[in-house]
């Protein structure tokens, strides 16, 4: 039986965790500690912490430090021969290279496409019609590794950052299971990734989520759905923070950065046409389809967002 340690902390890690502890057994999990979450500040497990415990895996650590030389030490006392890794930490080259036949991650791009925290949202903004995961093997630059496996997904139009997120979930699962297989056989063969087609992927921030009108109206409703939904593309209407969640295309036309409501239609203009607003929040509200909050609306019907 192999010694498998599944490293990861979101809701996107937990299908793998799931899929590999079935075909394999999990002996460790590691884990992000306890933090507070939600509105009350509860101290409360990670989402893969939990699905490790519902899972019945009672090796679970949850070190504050991944250079910390106790930590490998715990690692390598578990004598690992793979170590899988789906969002998570980056793995110092003292832990890493313990796992028998290698440590590898499984990311949410067709890398060298989008390395970087945020492969999910800028595939979308870059407005890209087919993404996927990919595992590799972990080395010491991040996102770099050899590929070992690789997944397709279709982008359906209009889809948003959050849909697709959920659309990945098990298809890393289904990834990191064939590559468990894979190096515990010796059947896969890794390939250089060719840096030269290599594009980034930062990690997103409110701060940068400023909605730019002026740009066409393809670009400008990537951006939203890329945004959606967190952080969250937002603009200023009426004095008010506006977040926008999702738009749909619109026959119209206005100068950029206008707007108008029309027949039960929130219109936003960009610098070759118009979107409809279809989902938005205004500060203190919760998250709801445009033509809610129109249904009692009675102020202007049109302006300029600032």
């Amino acid at each position: 039986m192999a010694n498998i340690i599944f490293m990861g902390t979101p809701e996107f890690a937990v299908p793998a965790l799931q899929a590999i502890h079935t075909r394999f057994g999990v002996c460790t999990v590691v884990t992000a500690p306890d933090k507070p979450r939600g509105r009350g500040q509860s101290v409360s497990p990670s989402a893969v912490k939990q699905a490790a415990i519902d899972l019945g895996i009672t090796d679970i650590l949850q070190p504050s430090s991944l250079k910390d030389p106790d930590f490998a030490a715990e690692i390598a006392s578990r004598e690992p021969d793979v170590m899988c890794v789906i969002a998570f930490r980056i793995l110092p080259r003292s832990v890493f290279t313990l796992a028998r036949a290698g440590s590898f991650n499984v990311h949410a791009s067709l890398l060298p496409k989008f390395r970087g925290a945020a492969p999910i949202n800028h595939a979308i903004i870059a407005g890209e019609s087919v993404t996927g995961v990919t595992s590799f093997l972990l080395n010491d630059v991040v996102d770099t590794g050899t590929i070992l496996l690789q997944r397709e997904l279709a982008i359906p139009d209009g889809t948003t950052a959050g849909e697709l997120y959920t659309a990945l979930m098990p298809l890393a699962a289904e990834c990191a299971v064939a590559t468990c297989t894979g190096l515990l056989t010796g059947t896969l063969h890794a390939q250089p990734q060719n840096d030269a087609l290599a594009t980034p992927a930062p990690k997103v921030f409110r701060e940068t989520s400023s909605i730019d009108w002026t740009n066409n109206r393809s670009v400008v409703r990537n951006f939203i759905h890329g945004m959606s939904p967190s952080p969250c593309a937002w603009t200023v209407w009426n004095g008010e923070i506006l977040k926008i969640y999702r738009t749909s295309l619109i026959d119209g036309q206005g100068a950029p950065g206008t707007w108008q409501i029309r027949d039960g239609v929130f219109r936003a203009a960009c610098a070759n046409g118009m979107l409809s607003i279809d989902e938005l929040q205004l500060p203190g509200k919760r998250r709801m389809a445009t033509f809610e909050v129109l249904r009692g609306y009675r102020g202007q019907t049109e302006g300029t967002f600032q």
